[in-house]
């Protein structure tokens, strides 16, 4: 197998996971963060430019399409009756120029308390040309990871929502071309997503305000494995909690402030001796509920290796006439649990039923393999697209 290509998935999902099935791991060049338990590693990265450029905040922000993403339930709260987004991630291309994150999401509102979404997104590799442990040349593969979600979102009075989704997942990052012997192939499976969101209008310093809160787990679904009868990996299940609030500071300046918390609900690995003998945390061949629920409580440095695995994001929006955006955030993981720390910009623009934004990673590699990553969203409102009064 190909050091190259293991080190291209490891690099490029941020180092918070490993997906070699275990007699293919000892091949590749160790890595000080690793989630050798987890399959699919690209579907928590996130996809659109809005949140991207808000240190990857997006659980309580201001509901729009891609909070088929981030919080479903936010869909019962959009404006709009069908909207839709294209987002476009070329990831690292000074390093690997083939290497991108496309996403398309859909929103329609029923009528005020009920709302469906549609998404897809797609992780392309590039093209990795394979060699053998004697170097000899064995073609080129194409890895890429695929979701296809349907969410359904309903109201409940003025200020709460609850959302579900149902989440198609293939995972095509290795071939036989890679066998040990033992026959390797893609992974497709289902997962799902529950999520709430409350939203309270108020007023704050004298001006009108609107505070938020939204939970999020996501990727509720069975282990899965990329060989016949080898072993078994569980799918990234997330938890995310939010909280946003927005201050309209007069009728053309508005400014929010959202914080979110990250964390992965699956098993932590246990330190093993050379025997493979838990020498310190618990064991991870365990079933999923009982995954999600001792991932509070498994780490093998405790409570202290506990926090090290949350990921803090902070982000800030500013909005003049609502046509025009500014955004910044900052994202903070401890560097052995994930991709490190770094600062995002980004901006928005509004014309009629278009809003275009874009974001930046400002950040150095040593810091984060996602440094100097751009990310691209155009969204459409067909309704104000065709309403001649527009």
């Amino acid at each position: 197998m190909s050091k190259f290509f293991f080190n291209r998935i490891l690099w490029l999902t941020g180092g918070a996971v490993c997906l070699l099935p275990l007699s293919l791991a000892a091949q590749t060049t160790t890595q000080t963060v690793r989630r050798d338990n987890i399959a699919v590693p690209s579907i928590n990265l996130t996809p659109d430019a809005r949140s991207g450029s808000m240190g990857e905040a997006g659980v309580a922000i201001s509901p729009d399409v891609n909070a088929n993403y981030w919080n479903p339930s936010k869909l019962a709260f959009i404006e709009d009756v069908n909207t839709v987004s294209a987002s476009y991630n070329p990831w690292l291309r000074k390093l690997v120029p083939d290497v991108s994150l496309s996403y398309l999401s859909y929103a329609h509102k029923f009528d005020d308390n009920n709302a469906l979404g549609l998404s897809m997104r797609y992780f392309n590799l590039g093209s990795v040309q394979l060699t053998n442990e004697f170097q000899q040349d064995m073609g080129t593969y194409t890895p890429n990871e695929f979701t296809a979600d349907a969410s359904f979102a309903r109201r409940f009075g003025k200020e709460f929502s609850l959302g579900l989704s149902l989440r198609y997942i293939h995972s095509g990052l290795f071939n036989n071309s890679f066998s040990t012997g033992q026959q390797i192939s893609s992974v497709n499976t289902v997962a799902a997503d529950v999520s709430m969101y409350y939203r309270k209008a108020g007023e704050q310093f004298g001006k009108t305000s609107l505070f938020a809160f939204g939970a999020d787990i996501s990727n509720i679904g069975p282990r899965v494995s990329y060989s016949d009868g080898g072993p078994k990996y569980f799918l990234p299940t997330n938890l995310r909690l939010g909280a946003a609030n927005t201050i309209d500071l007069d009728d053309l300046n508005q400014f929010t402030l959202a914080f979110d918390l990250n964390k992965l609900l699956t098993p932590s690995p246990p330190i093993r001796d050379a025997q493979g003998n838990i020498i310190s945390g618990k064991d991870d061949d365990k079933s999923v509920p009982a995954g999600i629920f001792g991932s509070f409580s498994d780490a093998p440095g405790g409570f202290k290796e506990e926090l090290k695995e949350i990921g803090y994001s902070l982000g800030i929006e500013y909005w003049y006439n609502k046509q025009f955006a500014l955004r910044t955030g900052y994202y903070y993981k401890d560097p052995q649990k994930g991709s490190g720390n770094y600062f995002t910009l980004g901006a928005g623009l509004k014309y009629k039923a278009f809003n275009l934004d874009f974001s930046y990673v400002a950040a150095s590699q040593q810091k984060s393999p996602f440094a100097n990553t751009l990310r691209f969203t155009l969204l459409v409102n067909f309704n104000s697209l065709f309403d001649k009064d527009e």
